[in-house]
């Protein structure tokens, strides 16, 4: 659907050996890890140079990893957006950091991202904690620089120095881009050589339902207050693709009949409003025309079921999906008729 770069075009196994050697090219993957608000979401959506992860004011609204593609003439990064670090005290909070630890198996750099307008190291020993179990190079990016006063900035930089041998520290602002190219290159620098791992067009590989269901999630959060936003899980009922239309149904699951109520709002305003807004911007996204419908549900306490949590997991949809079609397969049939 998407007309600028292909969302999430999936790669045959033999994608490298369809797109040509180059010399001296470089990929690999690169997991961004740190605490709640770091601005990881926002630096993956500015380096794709498109929005692919949800980013809102409140903490912790990343819950899966998320893959982000960089390609450049001189090589191929795949970002993985993990969850906040933080201490887990739900379901959904060990869910969410086992996302982080299954997104540190198998990557090839390790990139630590702190908000510099409020870090300092002996403050941070989780996060140190990462790189320093971590067997591969680890690059830190000084995230929100513009918001910290320039003498304070070398003092913080030799005390990341001094608390961990990183490959390198860049400071960068994700919200404007300063130092993101020079972020880029330093990470380019440590992957191995090797020829890409996705099409050069092709910037996440998450499914476009996901998407949808993170972007009416954003919207979500964006006008509720307190509790709401961390008890509201998003999941795609229908997603149905006709020629000039898209259809887009929704369950929005909370907790609570009062959290049922203000999601709704009086005469079902706010409702309304979440959907307007979620439906321009995947319109924007697809380049389609969308049907929209928003549905709430409670699911009490969902947050602390760990089979709630499992199945309000995309990927545990993703599995239901892939069951259904097979079922739904007519079984093959020997064409001599035995």
């Amino acid at each position: 659907m998407p007309d600028k770069k292909t969302l999430n075009k999936k790669p045959s196994a033999d994608t490298a050996e369809q797109t040509p050697a180059r010399t001296g090219f470089k990929s690999g993957f690169v997991a961004i890890v740190g605490r709640p608000n770091a601005g990881k979401s926002t630096l993956v959506n500015r380096l794709v140079g498109q929005k692919i992860a949800i980013v809102t004011s409140k903490p912790q609204t990343t819950r899966n990893r998320i893959q982000g593609i960089v390609t450049k003439p001189e090589g191929q990064i795949i970002f993985i957006d993990t969850p906040g670090l933080h201490e887990a005290d739900s379901a959904l909070g060990r869910q969410m950091m086992h996302e982080v630890a299954a997104a540190l198996e198998g990557i090839d750099v390790l990139l630590l991202m702190v908000d510099a307008s409020r870090a300092y190291p002996h403050a941070d020993a989780l996060l140190l904690q990462k790189a320093e179990r971590f067997r591969g190079k680890t690059i830190l990016a000084l995230n929100k620089v513009d918001r910290l006063p320039k003498p304070k900035l070398l003092p913080l930089i030799d005390a990341f120095q001094k608390a961990f041998d990183f490959a390198a520290i860049v400071p960068i602002s994700a919200l404007t881009g300063a130092g993101c190219d020079e972020l880029l290159e330093a990470i380019l620098r440590e992957l191995p050589p090797g020829d890409p791992y996705f099409p050069e067009d092709q910037i996440t590989d998450q499914p476009e339902r996901f998407l949808a269901a993170e972007i009416i999630r954003e919207k979500a959060i964006q006008v509720m207050y307190h509790e709401v936003p961390y008890a509201l899980a998003v999941v795609v009922d229908k997603f149905e693709e006709l020629p000039k239309l898209l259809r887009i149904e929704v369950t929005m699951n909370v907790e609570r009949d009062s959290q049922k109520k203000i999601l709704i709002g009086r005469k079902g305003e706010m409702l309304k409003k979440i959907g307007t807004e979620a439906r321009k911007e995947l319109e924007k996204l697809f380049d389609i025309k969308i049907y929209l419908a928003l549905f709430v549900k409670v699911v009490p306490d969902w947050r602390e079921n760990p089979q709630k949590v499992r199945e309000l997991d995309w990927h545990f949809q993703l599995e239901g999906l892939s069951e259904d079609i097979a079922r739904k397969s007519p079984a093959d049939e020997d064409p001599s008729g035995e």
